[in-house]
């Protein structure tokens, strides 16, 4: 089956999907499972949720893995899975809504559902091309308008789908001729891959990403960096 059309079944009817299902097919579409879980509509696993770490850390490292292009990023998400698994010292506290309201939407709580499985709030999220009201009122309500597909191509990579993935999920119509704004799936991929990490490794991956990318620092003249989305290879 098309993956648009079971993506689109699970956001309006998953409630009946088993977790074994839901596991299985996250594998099989290549998408984080907890995502699956949200999209379904059901609780997500505290196994598969990030441990907890601070906000300026998840800042820092989102804002350096940024900065990597696509064959940086494809190294930078290596040396984040060939990171050990630590086991947790106390039980694990379920990140905090991202946003400042509880969601009042389906597709508003599934945003702000899968920001919060990779442990980010609104403001760790790197630059995306979008305000901060706006992020904060995408995981609070998702009314009609016209600047839905504005925001979805903008969020998407960030959050490691591809954007006729989150399309699909959206119940929004998709283009071939849509692109990602700043930033690609390849960079939400390295997000993905980072859940299990702790601060101490995230450290790390933020260490390796200056490294890999050799950032220059240029200030407040540019605090943000612009992506590599035009370049990505799922577009040549």
């Amino acid at each position: 089956m098309e993956r648009a059309i079971i993506l689109s079944e699970l956001a309006a009817s998953g409630a009946d999907a088993t977790p074994q299902r839901l596991t299985e097919l996250a594998t099989e579409l290549d998408i984080p499972a907890a995502d699956l879980f949200v999209v379904a509509g059901h609780p997500v696993p505290t196994e598969l949720l990030p441990p907890e770490r601070g906000a300026r850390i998840m800042a820092q490292f989102a804002y350096r893995a940024s900065y990597c292009d696509h064959s940086q990023l494809a190294a930078l998400e290596a040396f984040v899975r060939s990171l050990p698994h630590v086991a947790a010292s106390e039980p694990s506290v379920p990140p905090s809504w991202p946003g400042r309201r509880p969601a009042e939407t389906t597709f508003a709580a599934v945003l702000g559902a899968m920001i919060r499985n990779r442990g980010f709030g609104v403001r760790e999220l790197p630059f995306m091309g979008l305000s901060l009201s706006t992020l904060h009122r995408m995981v609070w309500r998702w009314d009609p308008s016209p600047h839905h597909r504005q925001q979805l191509s903008a969020i998407a990579g960030p959050l490691g789908w591809t954007l006729a993935d989150l399309f699909a999920v959206a119940d929004e119509p998709h283009s071939e001729e849509l692109r990602p704004m700043v930033h690609c799936h390849h960079l939400g991929r390295v997000f993905a891959a980072a859940v299990p990490l702790t601060t101490t490794q995230l450290i790390k991956a933020a260490d390796e990403a200056d490294r890999l990318s050799v950032r220059e620092d240029h200030g407040v003249w540019q605090p943000v960096s612009q992506g590599f989305a035009q370049e990505c290879p799922d577009f040549r």
